[in-house]
């Protein structure tokens, strides 16, 4: 048995083709192979001295040269010792495996890289669920768990949640994925929420956000996480645990009572433009209904219907005297029916001649504004009305109460119109189920939050209705 190797060109200089020879009498075996392999005949003859032999090695070219002569040799020899028979293919196929060894090494490893980076690229991961889940929800393929579209403005909290979010991993330089989401992250989330970032030159990036932004920031994880869990993702369960919570407080908001509704409507507004106009007839019509902006500012003529009431009435009989008679009376009760956005309810409210007033106005199409643009003008419309009573509120900002005093007028906003016709009603004596039945409200617990009556009005109400106090 015998492996050796040859030069078959007899050239002196330039590069000669590396021949391999095995011979196995036993089998009569004799074949005689190219290798591929490519080397100098002055090279090939000096690196048999044994004194040139690590000199040459060092040469990463011409180490290849004879590790893969040596490879090629040791498998054939190996094959021959083991009683195998090699044949000519044989050689030529353990020739291909030793050359092209890096090569096919190399092209595995590129697939196996191009393979993860396309299971990675298809893995699902907390950040592209929440990307999908914005796009599903802004098209309407994702529905609320009534069946019906997010409203507009349940989007926009929702983007302005994903947008702290985002904020959020970018400073802590990390996109956090489904298993990250534990307790660690949760304190370290909130406690970015509680804090105010500023810039180098000490300009706000972030506002320290309320106690109630922070909880439904956590609220819309936890939410989002529910339904990734639902859908067959591995989220795991610390989301779940009683501490993962997103914490709420009831806040001090005001109600106006109807003196200052009156002097808001006596205002002198000459010297602001018709936007103020608009924008107090827009606010009122808030109080008269009772309802989210969104399901008011969108009242068409068509949504408005006339009911006839008729019922019968003794009255003095003119030609009896002393008798009476049934005379039928009847009454138009003109209700606006809206179908809140948010909770899909389909409601009717009576129209009282406040409202109508107003409605006619536009001709029942209600001006549009922005809702920073009508927050603005609330402000400026309720200080030229004369609200600069001061009122002592509890502002949670990071995570910290503390009262302070400001005037009536900075705590006006859009929404304090549906507070204030609740708690209007609520003040007339209306039953609290009848109030809900306008407002929307599915429990008296969530109408009550509502309802922003201060001591003294409550005092007032209990014993007007009551005598036990007489």
């Amino acid at each position: 048995m015998a492996t050796y190797y040859y030069l078959e060109d007899t050239r002196k200089k330039g590069m000669s083709s590396v021949y391999i020879r095995v011979q196995d009498p036993k089998h009569k075996v004799d074949v005689r192979q190219a290798t591929k392999i490519q080397i100098e005949r002055r090279i090939w003859e000096t690196s048999r001295d044994s004194k040139n032999f690590r000199d040459f090695y060092k040469n990463p070219l011409i180490k290849k040269v004879f590790d893969d002569t040596d490879a090629i040799r040791n498998i054939i020899d190996q094959r021959i010792e083991d009683g195998k028979i090699v044949t000519k293919e044989d050689v030529r196929s353990i020739i291909r495996d030793v050359i092209y060894r890096d090569e096919r090494e190399a092209a595995e490893a590129a697939a196996q890289e191009e393979k993860r980076k396309q299971e990675e690229a298809n893995r699902m991961t907390l950040m592209k669920y929440i990307d999908n889940f914005m796009d599903d929800i802004q098209s309407g393929a994702r529905q609320t768990e009534k069946g019906t579209n997010y409203t507009p403005s349940s989007i926009r909290t929702i983007k302005t949640t994903l947008k702290q979010f985002k904020t959020f991993c970018s400073i802590q330089k990390h996109e956090y994925d489904f298993e990250d989401i534990n307790m660690q992250f949760y304190h370290e989330y909130t406690a970015f929420l509680k804090q105010e970032i500023k810039d180098k030159r000490n300009r706000v990036l972030k506002q320290a956000y309320s106690v109630n932004t922070i909880g439904k920031a956590i609220l819309f994880l936890k939410t989002i996480l529910s339904f990734a869990e639902s859908e067959g993702y591995n989220t795991g369960k610390v989301w779940k645990d009683k501490h993962f919570k997103g914490t709420r407080m009831d806040v001090d908001s005001i109600y106006l009572p109807r003196e200052d509704l009156n002097a808001i409507m006596k205002a002198d507004l000459t010297e602001f433009g018709a936007g103020h106009e608009q924008a107090r007839d827009i606010f009122m019509v808030g109080c008269w209904t009772a309802q989210r902006i969104s399901d008011y500012n969108n009242i068409t003529k068509e949504q408005i219907d006339v009911h006839t009431k008729r019922w019968i009435e003794d009255v003095p009989d003119p030609e009896n005297p002393g008798q009476t008679m049934p005379v039928i009376k009847t009454k138009e009760i003109m209700f606006i029916k809206i179908r809140q956005q948010k909770t899909g309810a389909l409601i009717s409210i009576p129209v009282s001649s406040e409202l109508r007033s107003i409605l006619e106005k536009y001709d029942y199409k209600l001006p549009h504004l922005a809702d920073q643009v009508l927050n603005r003008y609330l402000k400026d419309i309720c200080k030229a009305a004369g609200l600069t009573e001061e009122i002592e509120v509890v502002e949670t900002v990071g995570g910290t109460p503390k009262r302070v005093r400001k005037q009536k007028w900075e705590l006006v906003h859009s929404h304090t119109a549906r507070r204030t016709g609740a708690t209007l009603m609520y003040l007339s004596g209306m039953d609290i189920y009848d109030i809900m039945k306008i407002t929307g409200h599915t429990t008296p617990a969530m109408l009550r939050k509502y309802i922003k009556a201060d001591q003294l009005d409550v005092l007032e109400k209990i014993t007007d209705k009551y005598d036990y106090f007489d």
